[in-house]
């Protein structure tokens, strides 16, 4: 595997008026991401980038880690070193954040 961890990003754009991610702040939290991974000297190892859309607009800004398959949901610029230092660096996922789908059959 390239990479240990990969950050995907919501930025989508919808017409209104369904939320749309890419129009809240999609493109601001991927750079943000971008700019804390490079800056701590991780970007060799976890890669964040824009995605289409993850299917949960409801939730959005919605951003997902792999490979653990976390979702994150209502993502604000501010929380981006929280899941860096957390969930990237210590493997501690953001429990306030975290979105809780139902389990399926």
């Amino acid at each position: 595997m390239k990479f240990k961890k990969h950050v995907f990003v919501c930025t989508n754009d919808k017409e209104a008026p369904k939320k749309s991610c890419g129009s809240v702040h999609g493109m601001e939290l991927v750079e943000a991401f971008k700019a804390s991974i490079k800056e701590k000297g991780l970007h060799l190892d976890i890669r964040a980038q824009k995605s289409g859309c993850l299917d949960t607009c409801a939730f959005g800004p919605s951003v997902v880690v792999y490979p653990e398959g976390v979702w994150y949901g209502k993502v604000q610029v501010s929380d981006v070193e929280e899941i860096v230092e957390s969930h990237l660096v210590n493997d501690q996922p953001v429990d306030r954040l975290k979105l809780q789908f139902p389990a399926r059959a």
